[in-house]
């Protein structure tokens, strides 16, 4: 009989490697969609082709703050109830549908279709960032308390691999035949998510037992109430509060950076559907050998000197955007922030685990996904405010159209380091230690 790998995991439970590479590829399929919709391809195409100009800045903004609110106000609840019933992983696979079903309903929006492009990206939007809030909280049920972030690191590695492919599999076509099939890498997108995220519902093994709620009691009523005794009982967990409100801050500027990352290199750099491509399938490499990186020195330290070196040295990188012009400098900046954000978002969700007390690691990550969504609806709304506004200004004062627009987005450019260089500092009265 064939012998099976087994570790402990942080729940104290048996885990085979098949059960952890199985997480791993629910990580190649959900990056496919954050590089194509998120980064590479639909942001810009809903900025230039579906609204045009700073306008299109401003509603893309508005998209992803109205996702982030939805999931903000849900998750904590719904994480609740995943703990309670060892349910995470079919609140995965609902979550993951809705993502998966409207990615591929981007495929029908086209020029003026701002309504519709804006309803179908943020379903998917939705379902993308519910999904992760459960993906997330399986990392305690395919790791040990040692190997936590280097376990999560790989994930994210996997990711940064999936996220890659994606984007060479749309690359190809764009370049031989041109951006009229833009569409379809929407479609292939969905069908890449899909795929890899099969091993994980089958194999991926959720090992605390689940509870049946009270006599008389509903679901939905055990959740608050749950929910209500952790918000009594979290005086308990001060650290975790701590680590949450620092998290809030500095992922405001790593998600503003990802979510306009396609518009600041097309406005700022001019640079093209194909170019984009390239720029963030350079960005996933060097974010590969970020999350091994930061993963091993997580482990070998701690994880706040991990996250806290990551969002330093990302501080300096964005700062590189104010003093160059030339585009080949921006691939150098893209080399550069690709593997520090990459290895703080990698580290980010390993200290959750390690906060967070056993059986309550959804519910945890709930609450992290409360602050991670808000500041997701705080920062695209500052970003796009302040590059809107800022441009509306240039413009009113004799500057030309797209000179109006760079500026703007270079004031918009100084809110990230303002977010980062803040969230650094609260980062920094976290102590090291496990909940």
């Amino acid at each position: 009989m064939k012998k099976q790998n087994l570790t402990e995991t942080a729940t104290g439970s048996a885990v085979s490697r098949k059960s952890r590479w199985s997480w791993y590829a629910y990580d190649f399929g959900n990056s496919a969609y954050a590089s194509v919709v998120l980064l590479a391809v639909y942001s810009a195409f809903f900025k230039n082709v579906v609204v045009g100009g700073a306008e299109g800045t401003r509603l893309w903004g508005i998209s992803v703050a109205i996702a982030a609110i939805v999931v903000a106000i849900i998750s904590p609840v719904l994480g609740t109830v995943a703990d309670f019933t060892q349910s995470k992983k079919k609140f995965l696979i609902v979550f993951s549908g809705v993502a998966i079903v409207f990615t591929a309903s981007l495929f029908f929006v086209g020029k003026g279709d701002v309504f519709q492009g804006m309803l179908f990206f943020i379903l998917a939007e939705i379902g993308y960032r519910g999904a992760q809030v459960f993906y997330d909280a399986l990392l305690v049920d395919v790791s040990t308390p040692q190997t936590i972030g280097s376990v999560s690191g790989k994930g994210w590695a996997a990711g940064m691999i999936g996220g890659v492919v994606a984007l060479l599999l749309v690359l190809l076509p764009i370049q031989l035949i041109g951006n009229q099939v833009v569409p379809y890498a929407f479609f292939m997108t969905a069908g890449i998510y899909l795929l890899a995220s099969i091993p994980t519902f089958l194999w991926t093994v959720e090992h605390r037992h689940g509870e049946a709620p009270a006599p008389g009691t509903s679901l939905i009523r055990m959740a608050f109430r749950n929910l209500l005794g952790t918000f009594r009982a979290v005086k308990h967990y001060k650290e975790f509060v701590k680590y949450m409100v620092a998290f809030l801050v500095y992922n405001d500027g790593i998600m503003m950076l990802m979510d306009f990352a396609a518009i600041i290199g097309a406005t700022l750099y001019g640079m093209g559907q194909v170019q984009l491509i390239i720029f963030v399938i350079i960005i996933h490499i060097s974010g590969t050998f970020g999350a091994l990186f930061f993963g091993r020195f997580s482990d070998r330290k701690s994880s706040k000197e991990a996250i806290a070196f990551a969002v330093l040295l990302l501080i300096a990188s964005v700062c590189c955007l104010f003093f160059i012009q030339d585009i080949k400098l921006f691939y150098v900046v893209g080399i550069a922030v690709g593997f520090f954000l990459t290895g703080a978002q990698a580290i980010s969700r390993a200290m959750v685990s390690q906060l967070a007390p056993v059986g309550k690691t959804a519910e945890f990550y709930g609450f992290l996904s409360v602050a991670g969504r808000t500041s997701t609806f705080v920062g695209p709304l500052v970003f796009g405010t302040i590059s809107f506004r800022a441009h509306n200004w240039y413009a009113n004062h004799g500057y030309a159209s797209l000179q109006a627009e760079q500026l703007g987005l270079l004031w918009a450019i100084g809110s990230i380091l303002l977010f980062l260089v803040v969230g650094l500092v609260l980062l920094l009265f976290v102590k090291k230690e496990r909940a």
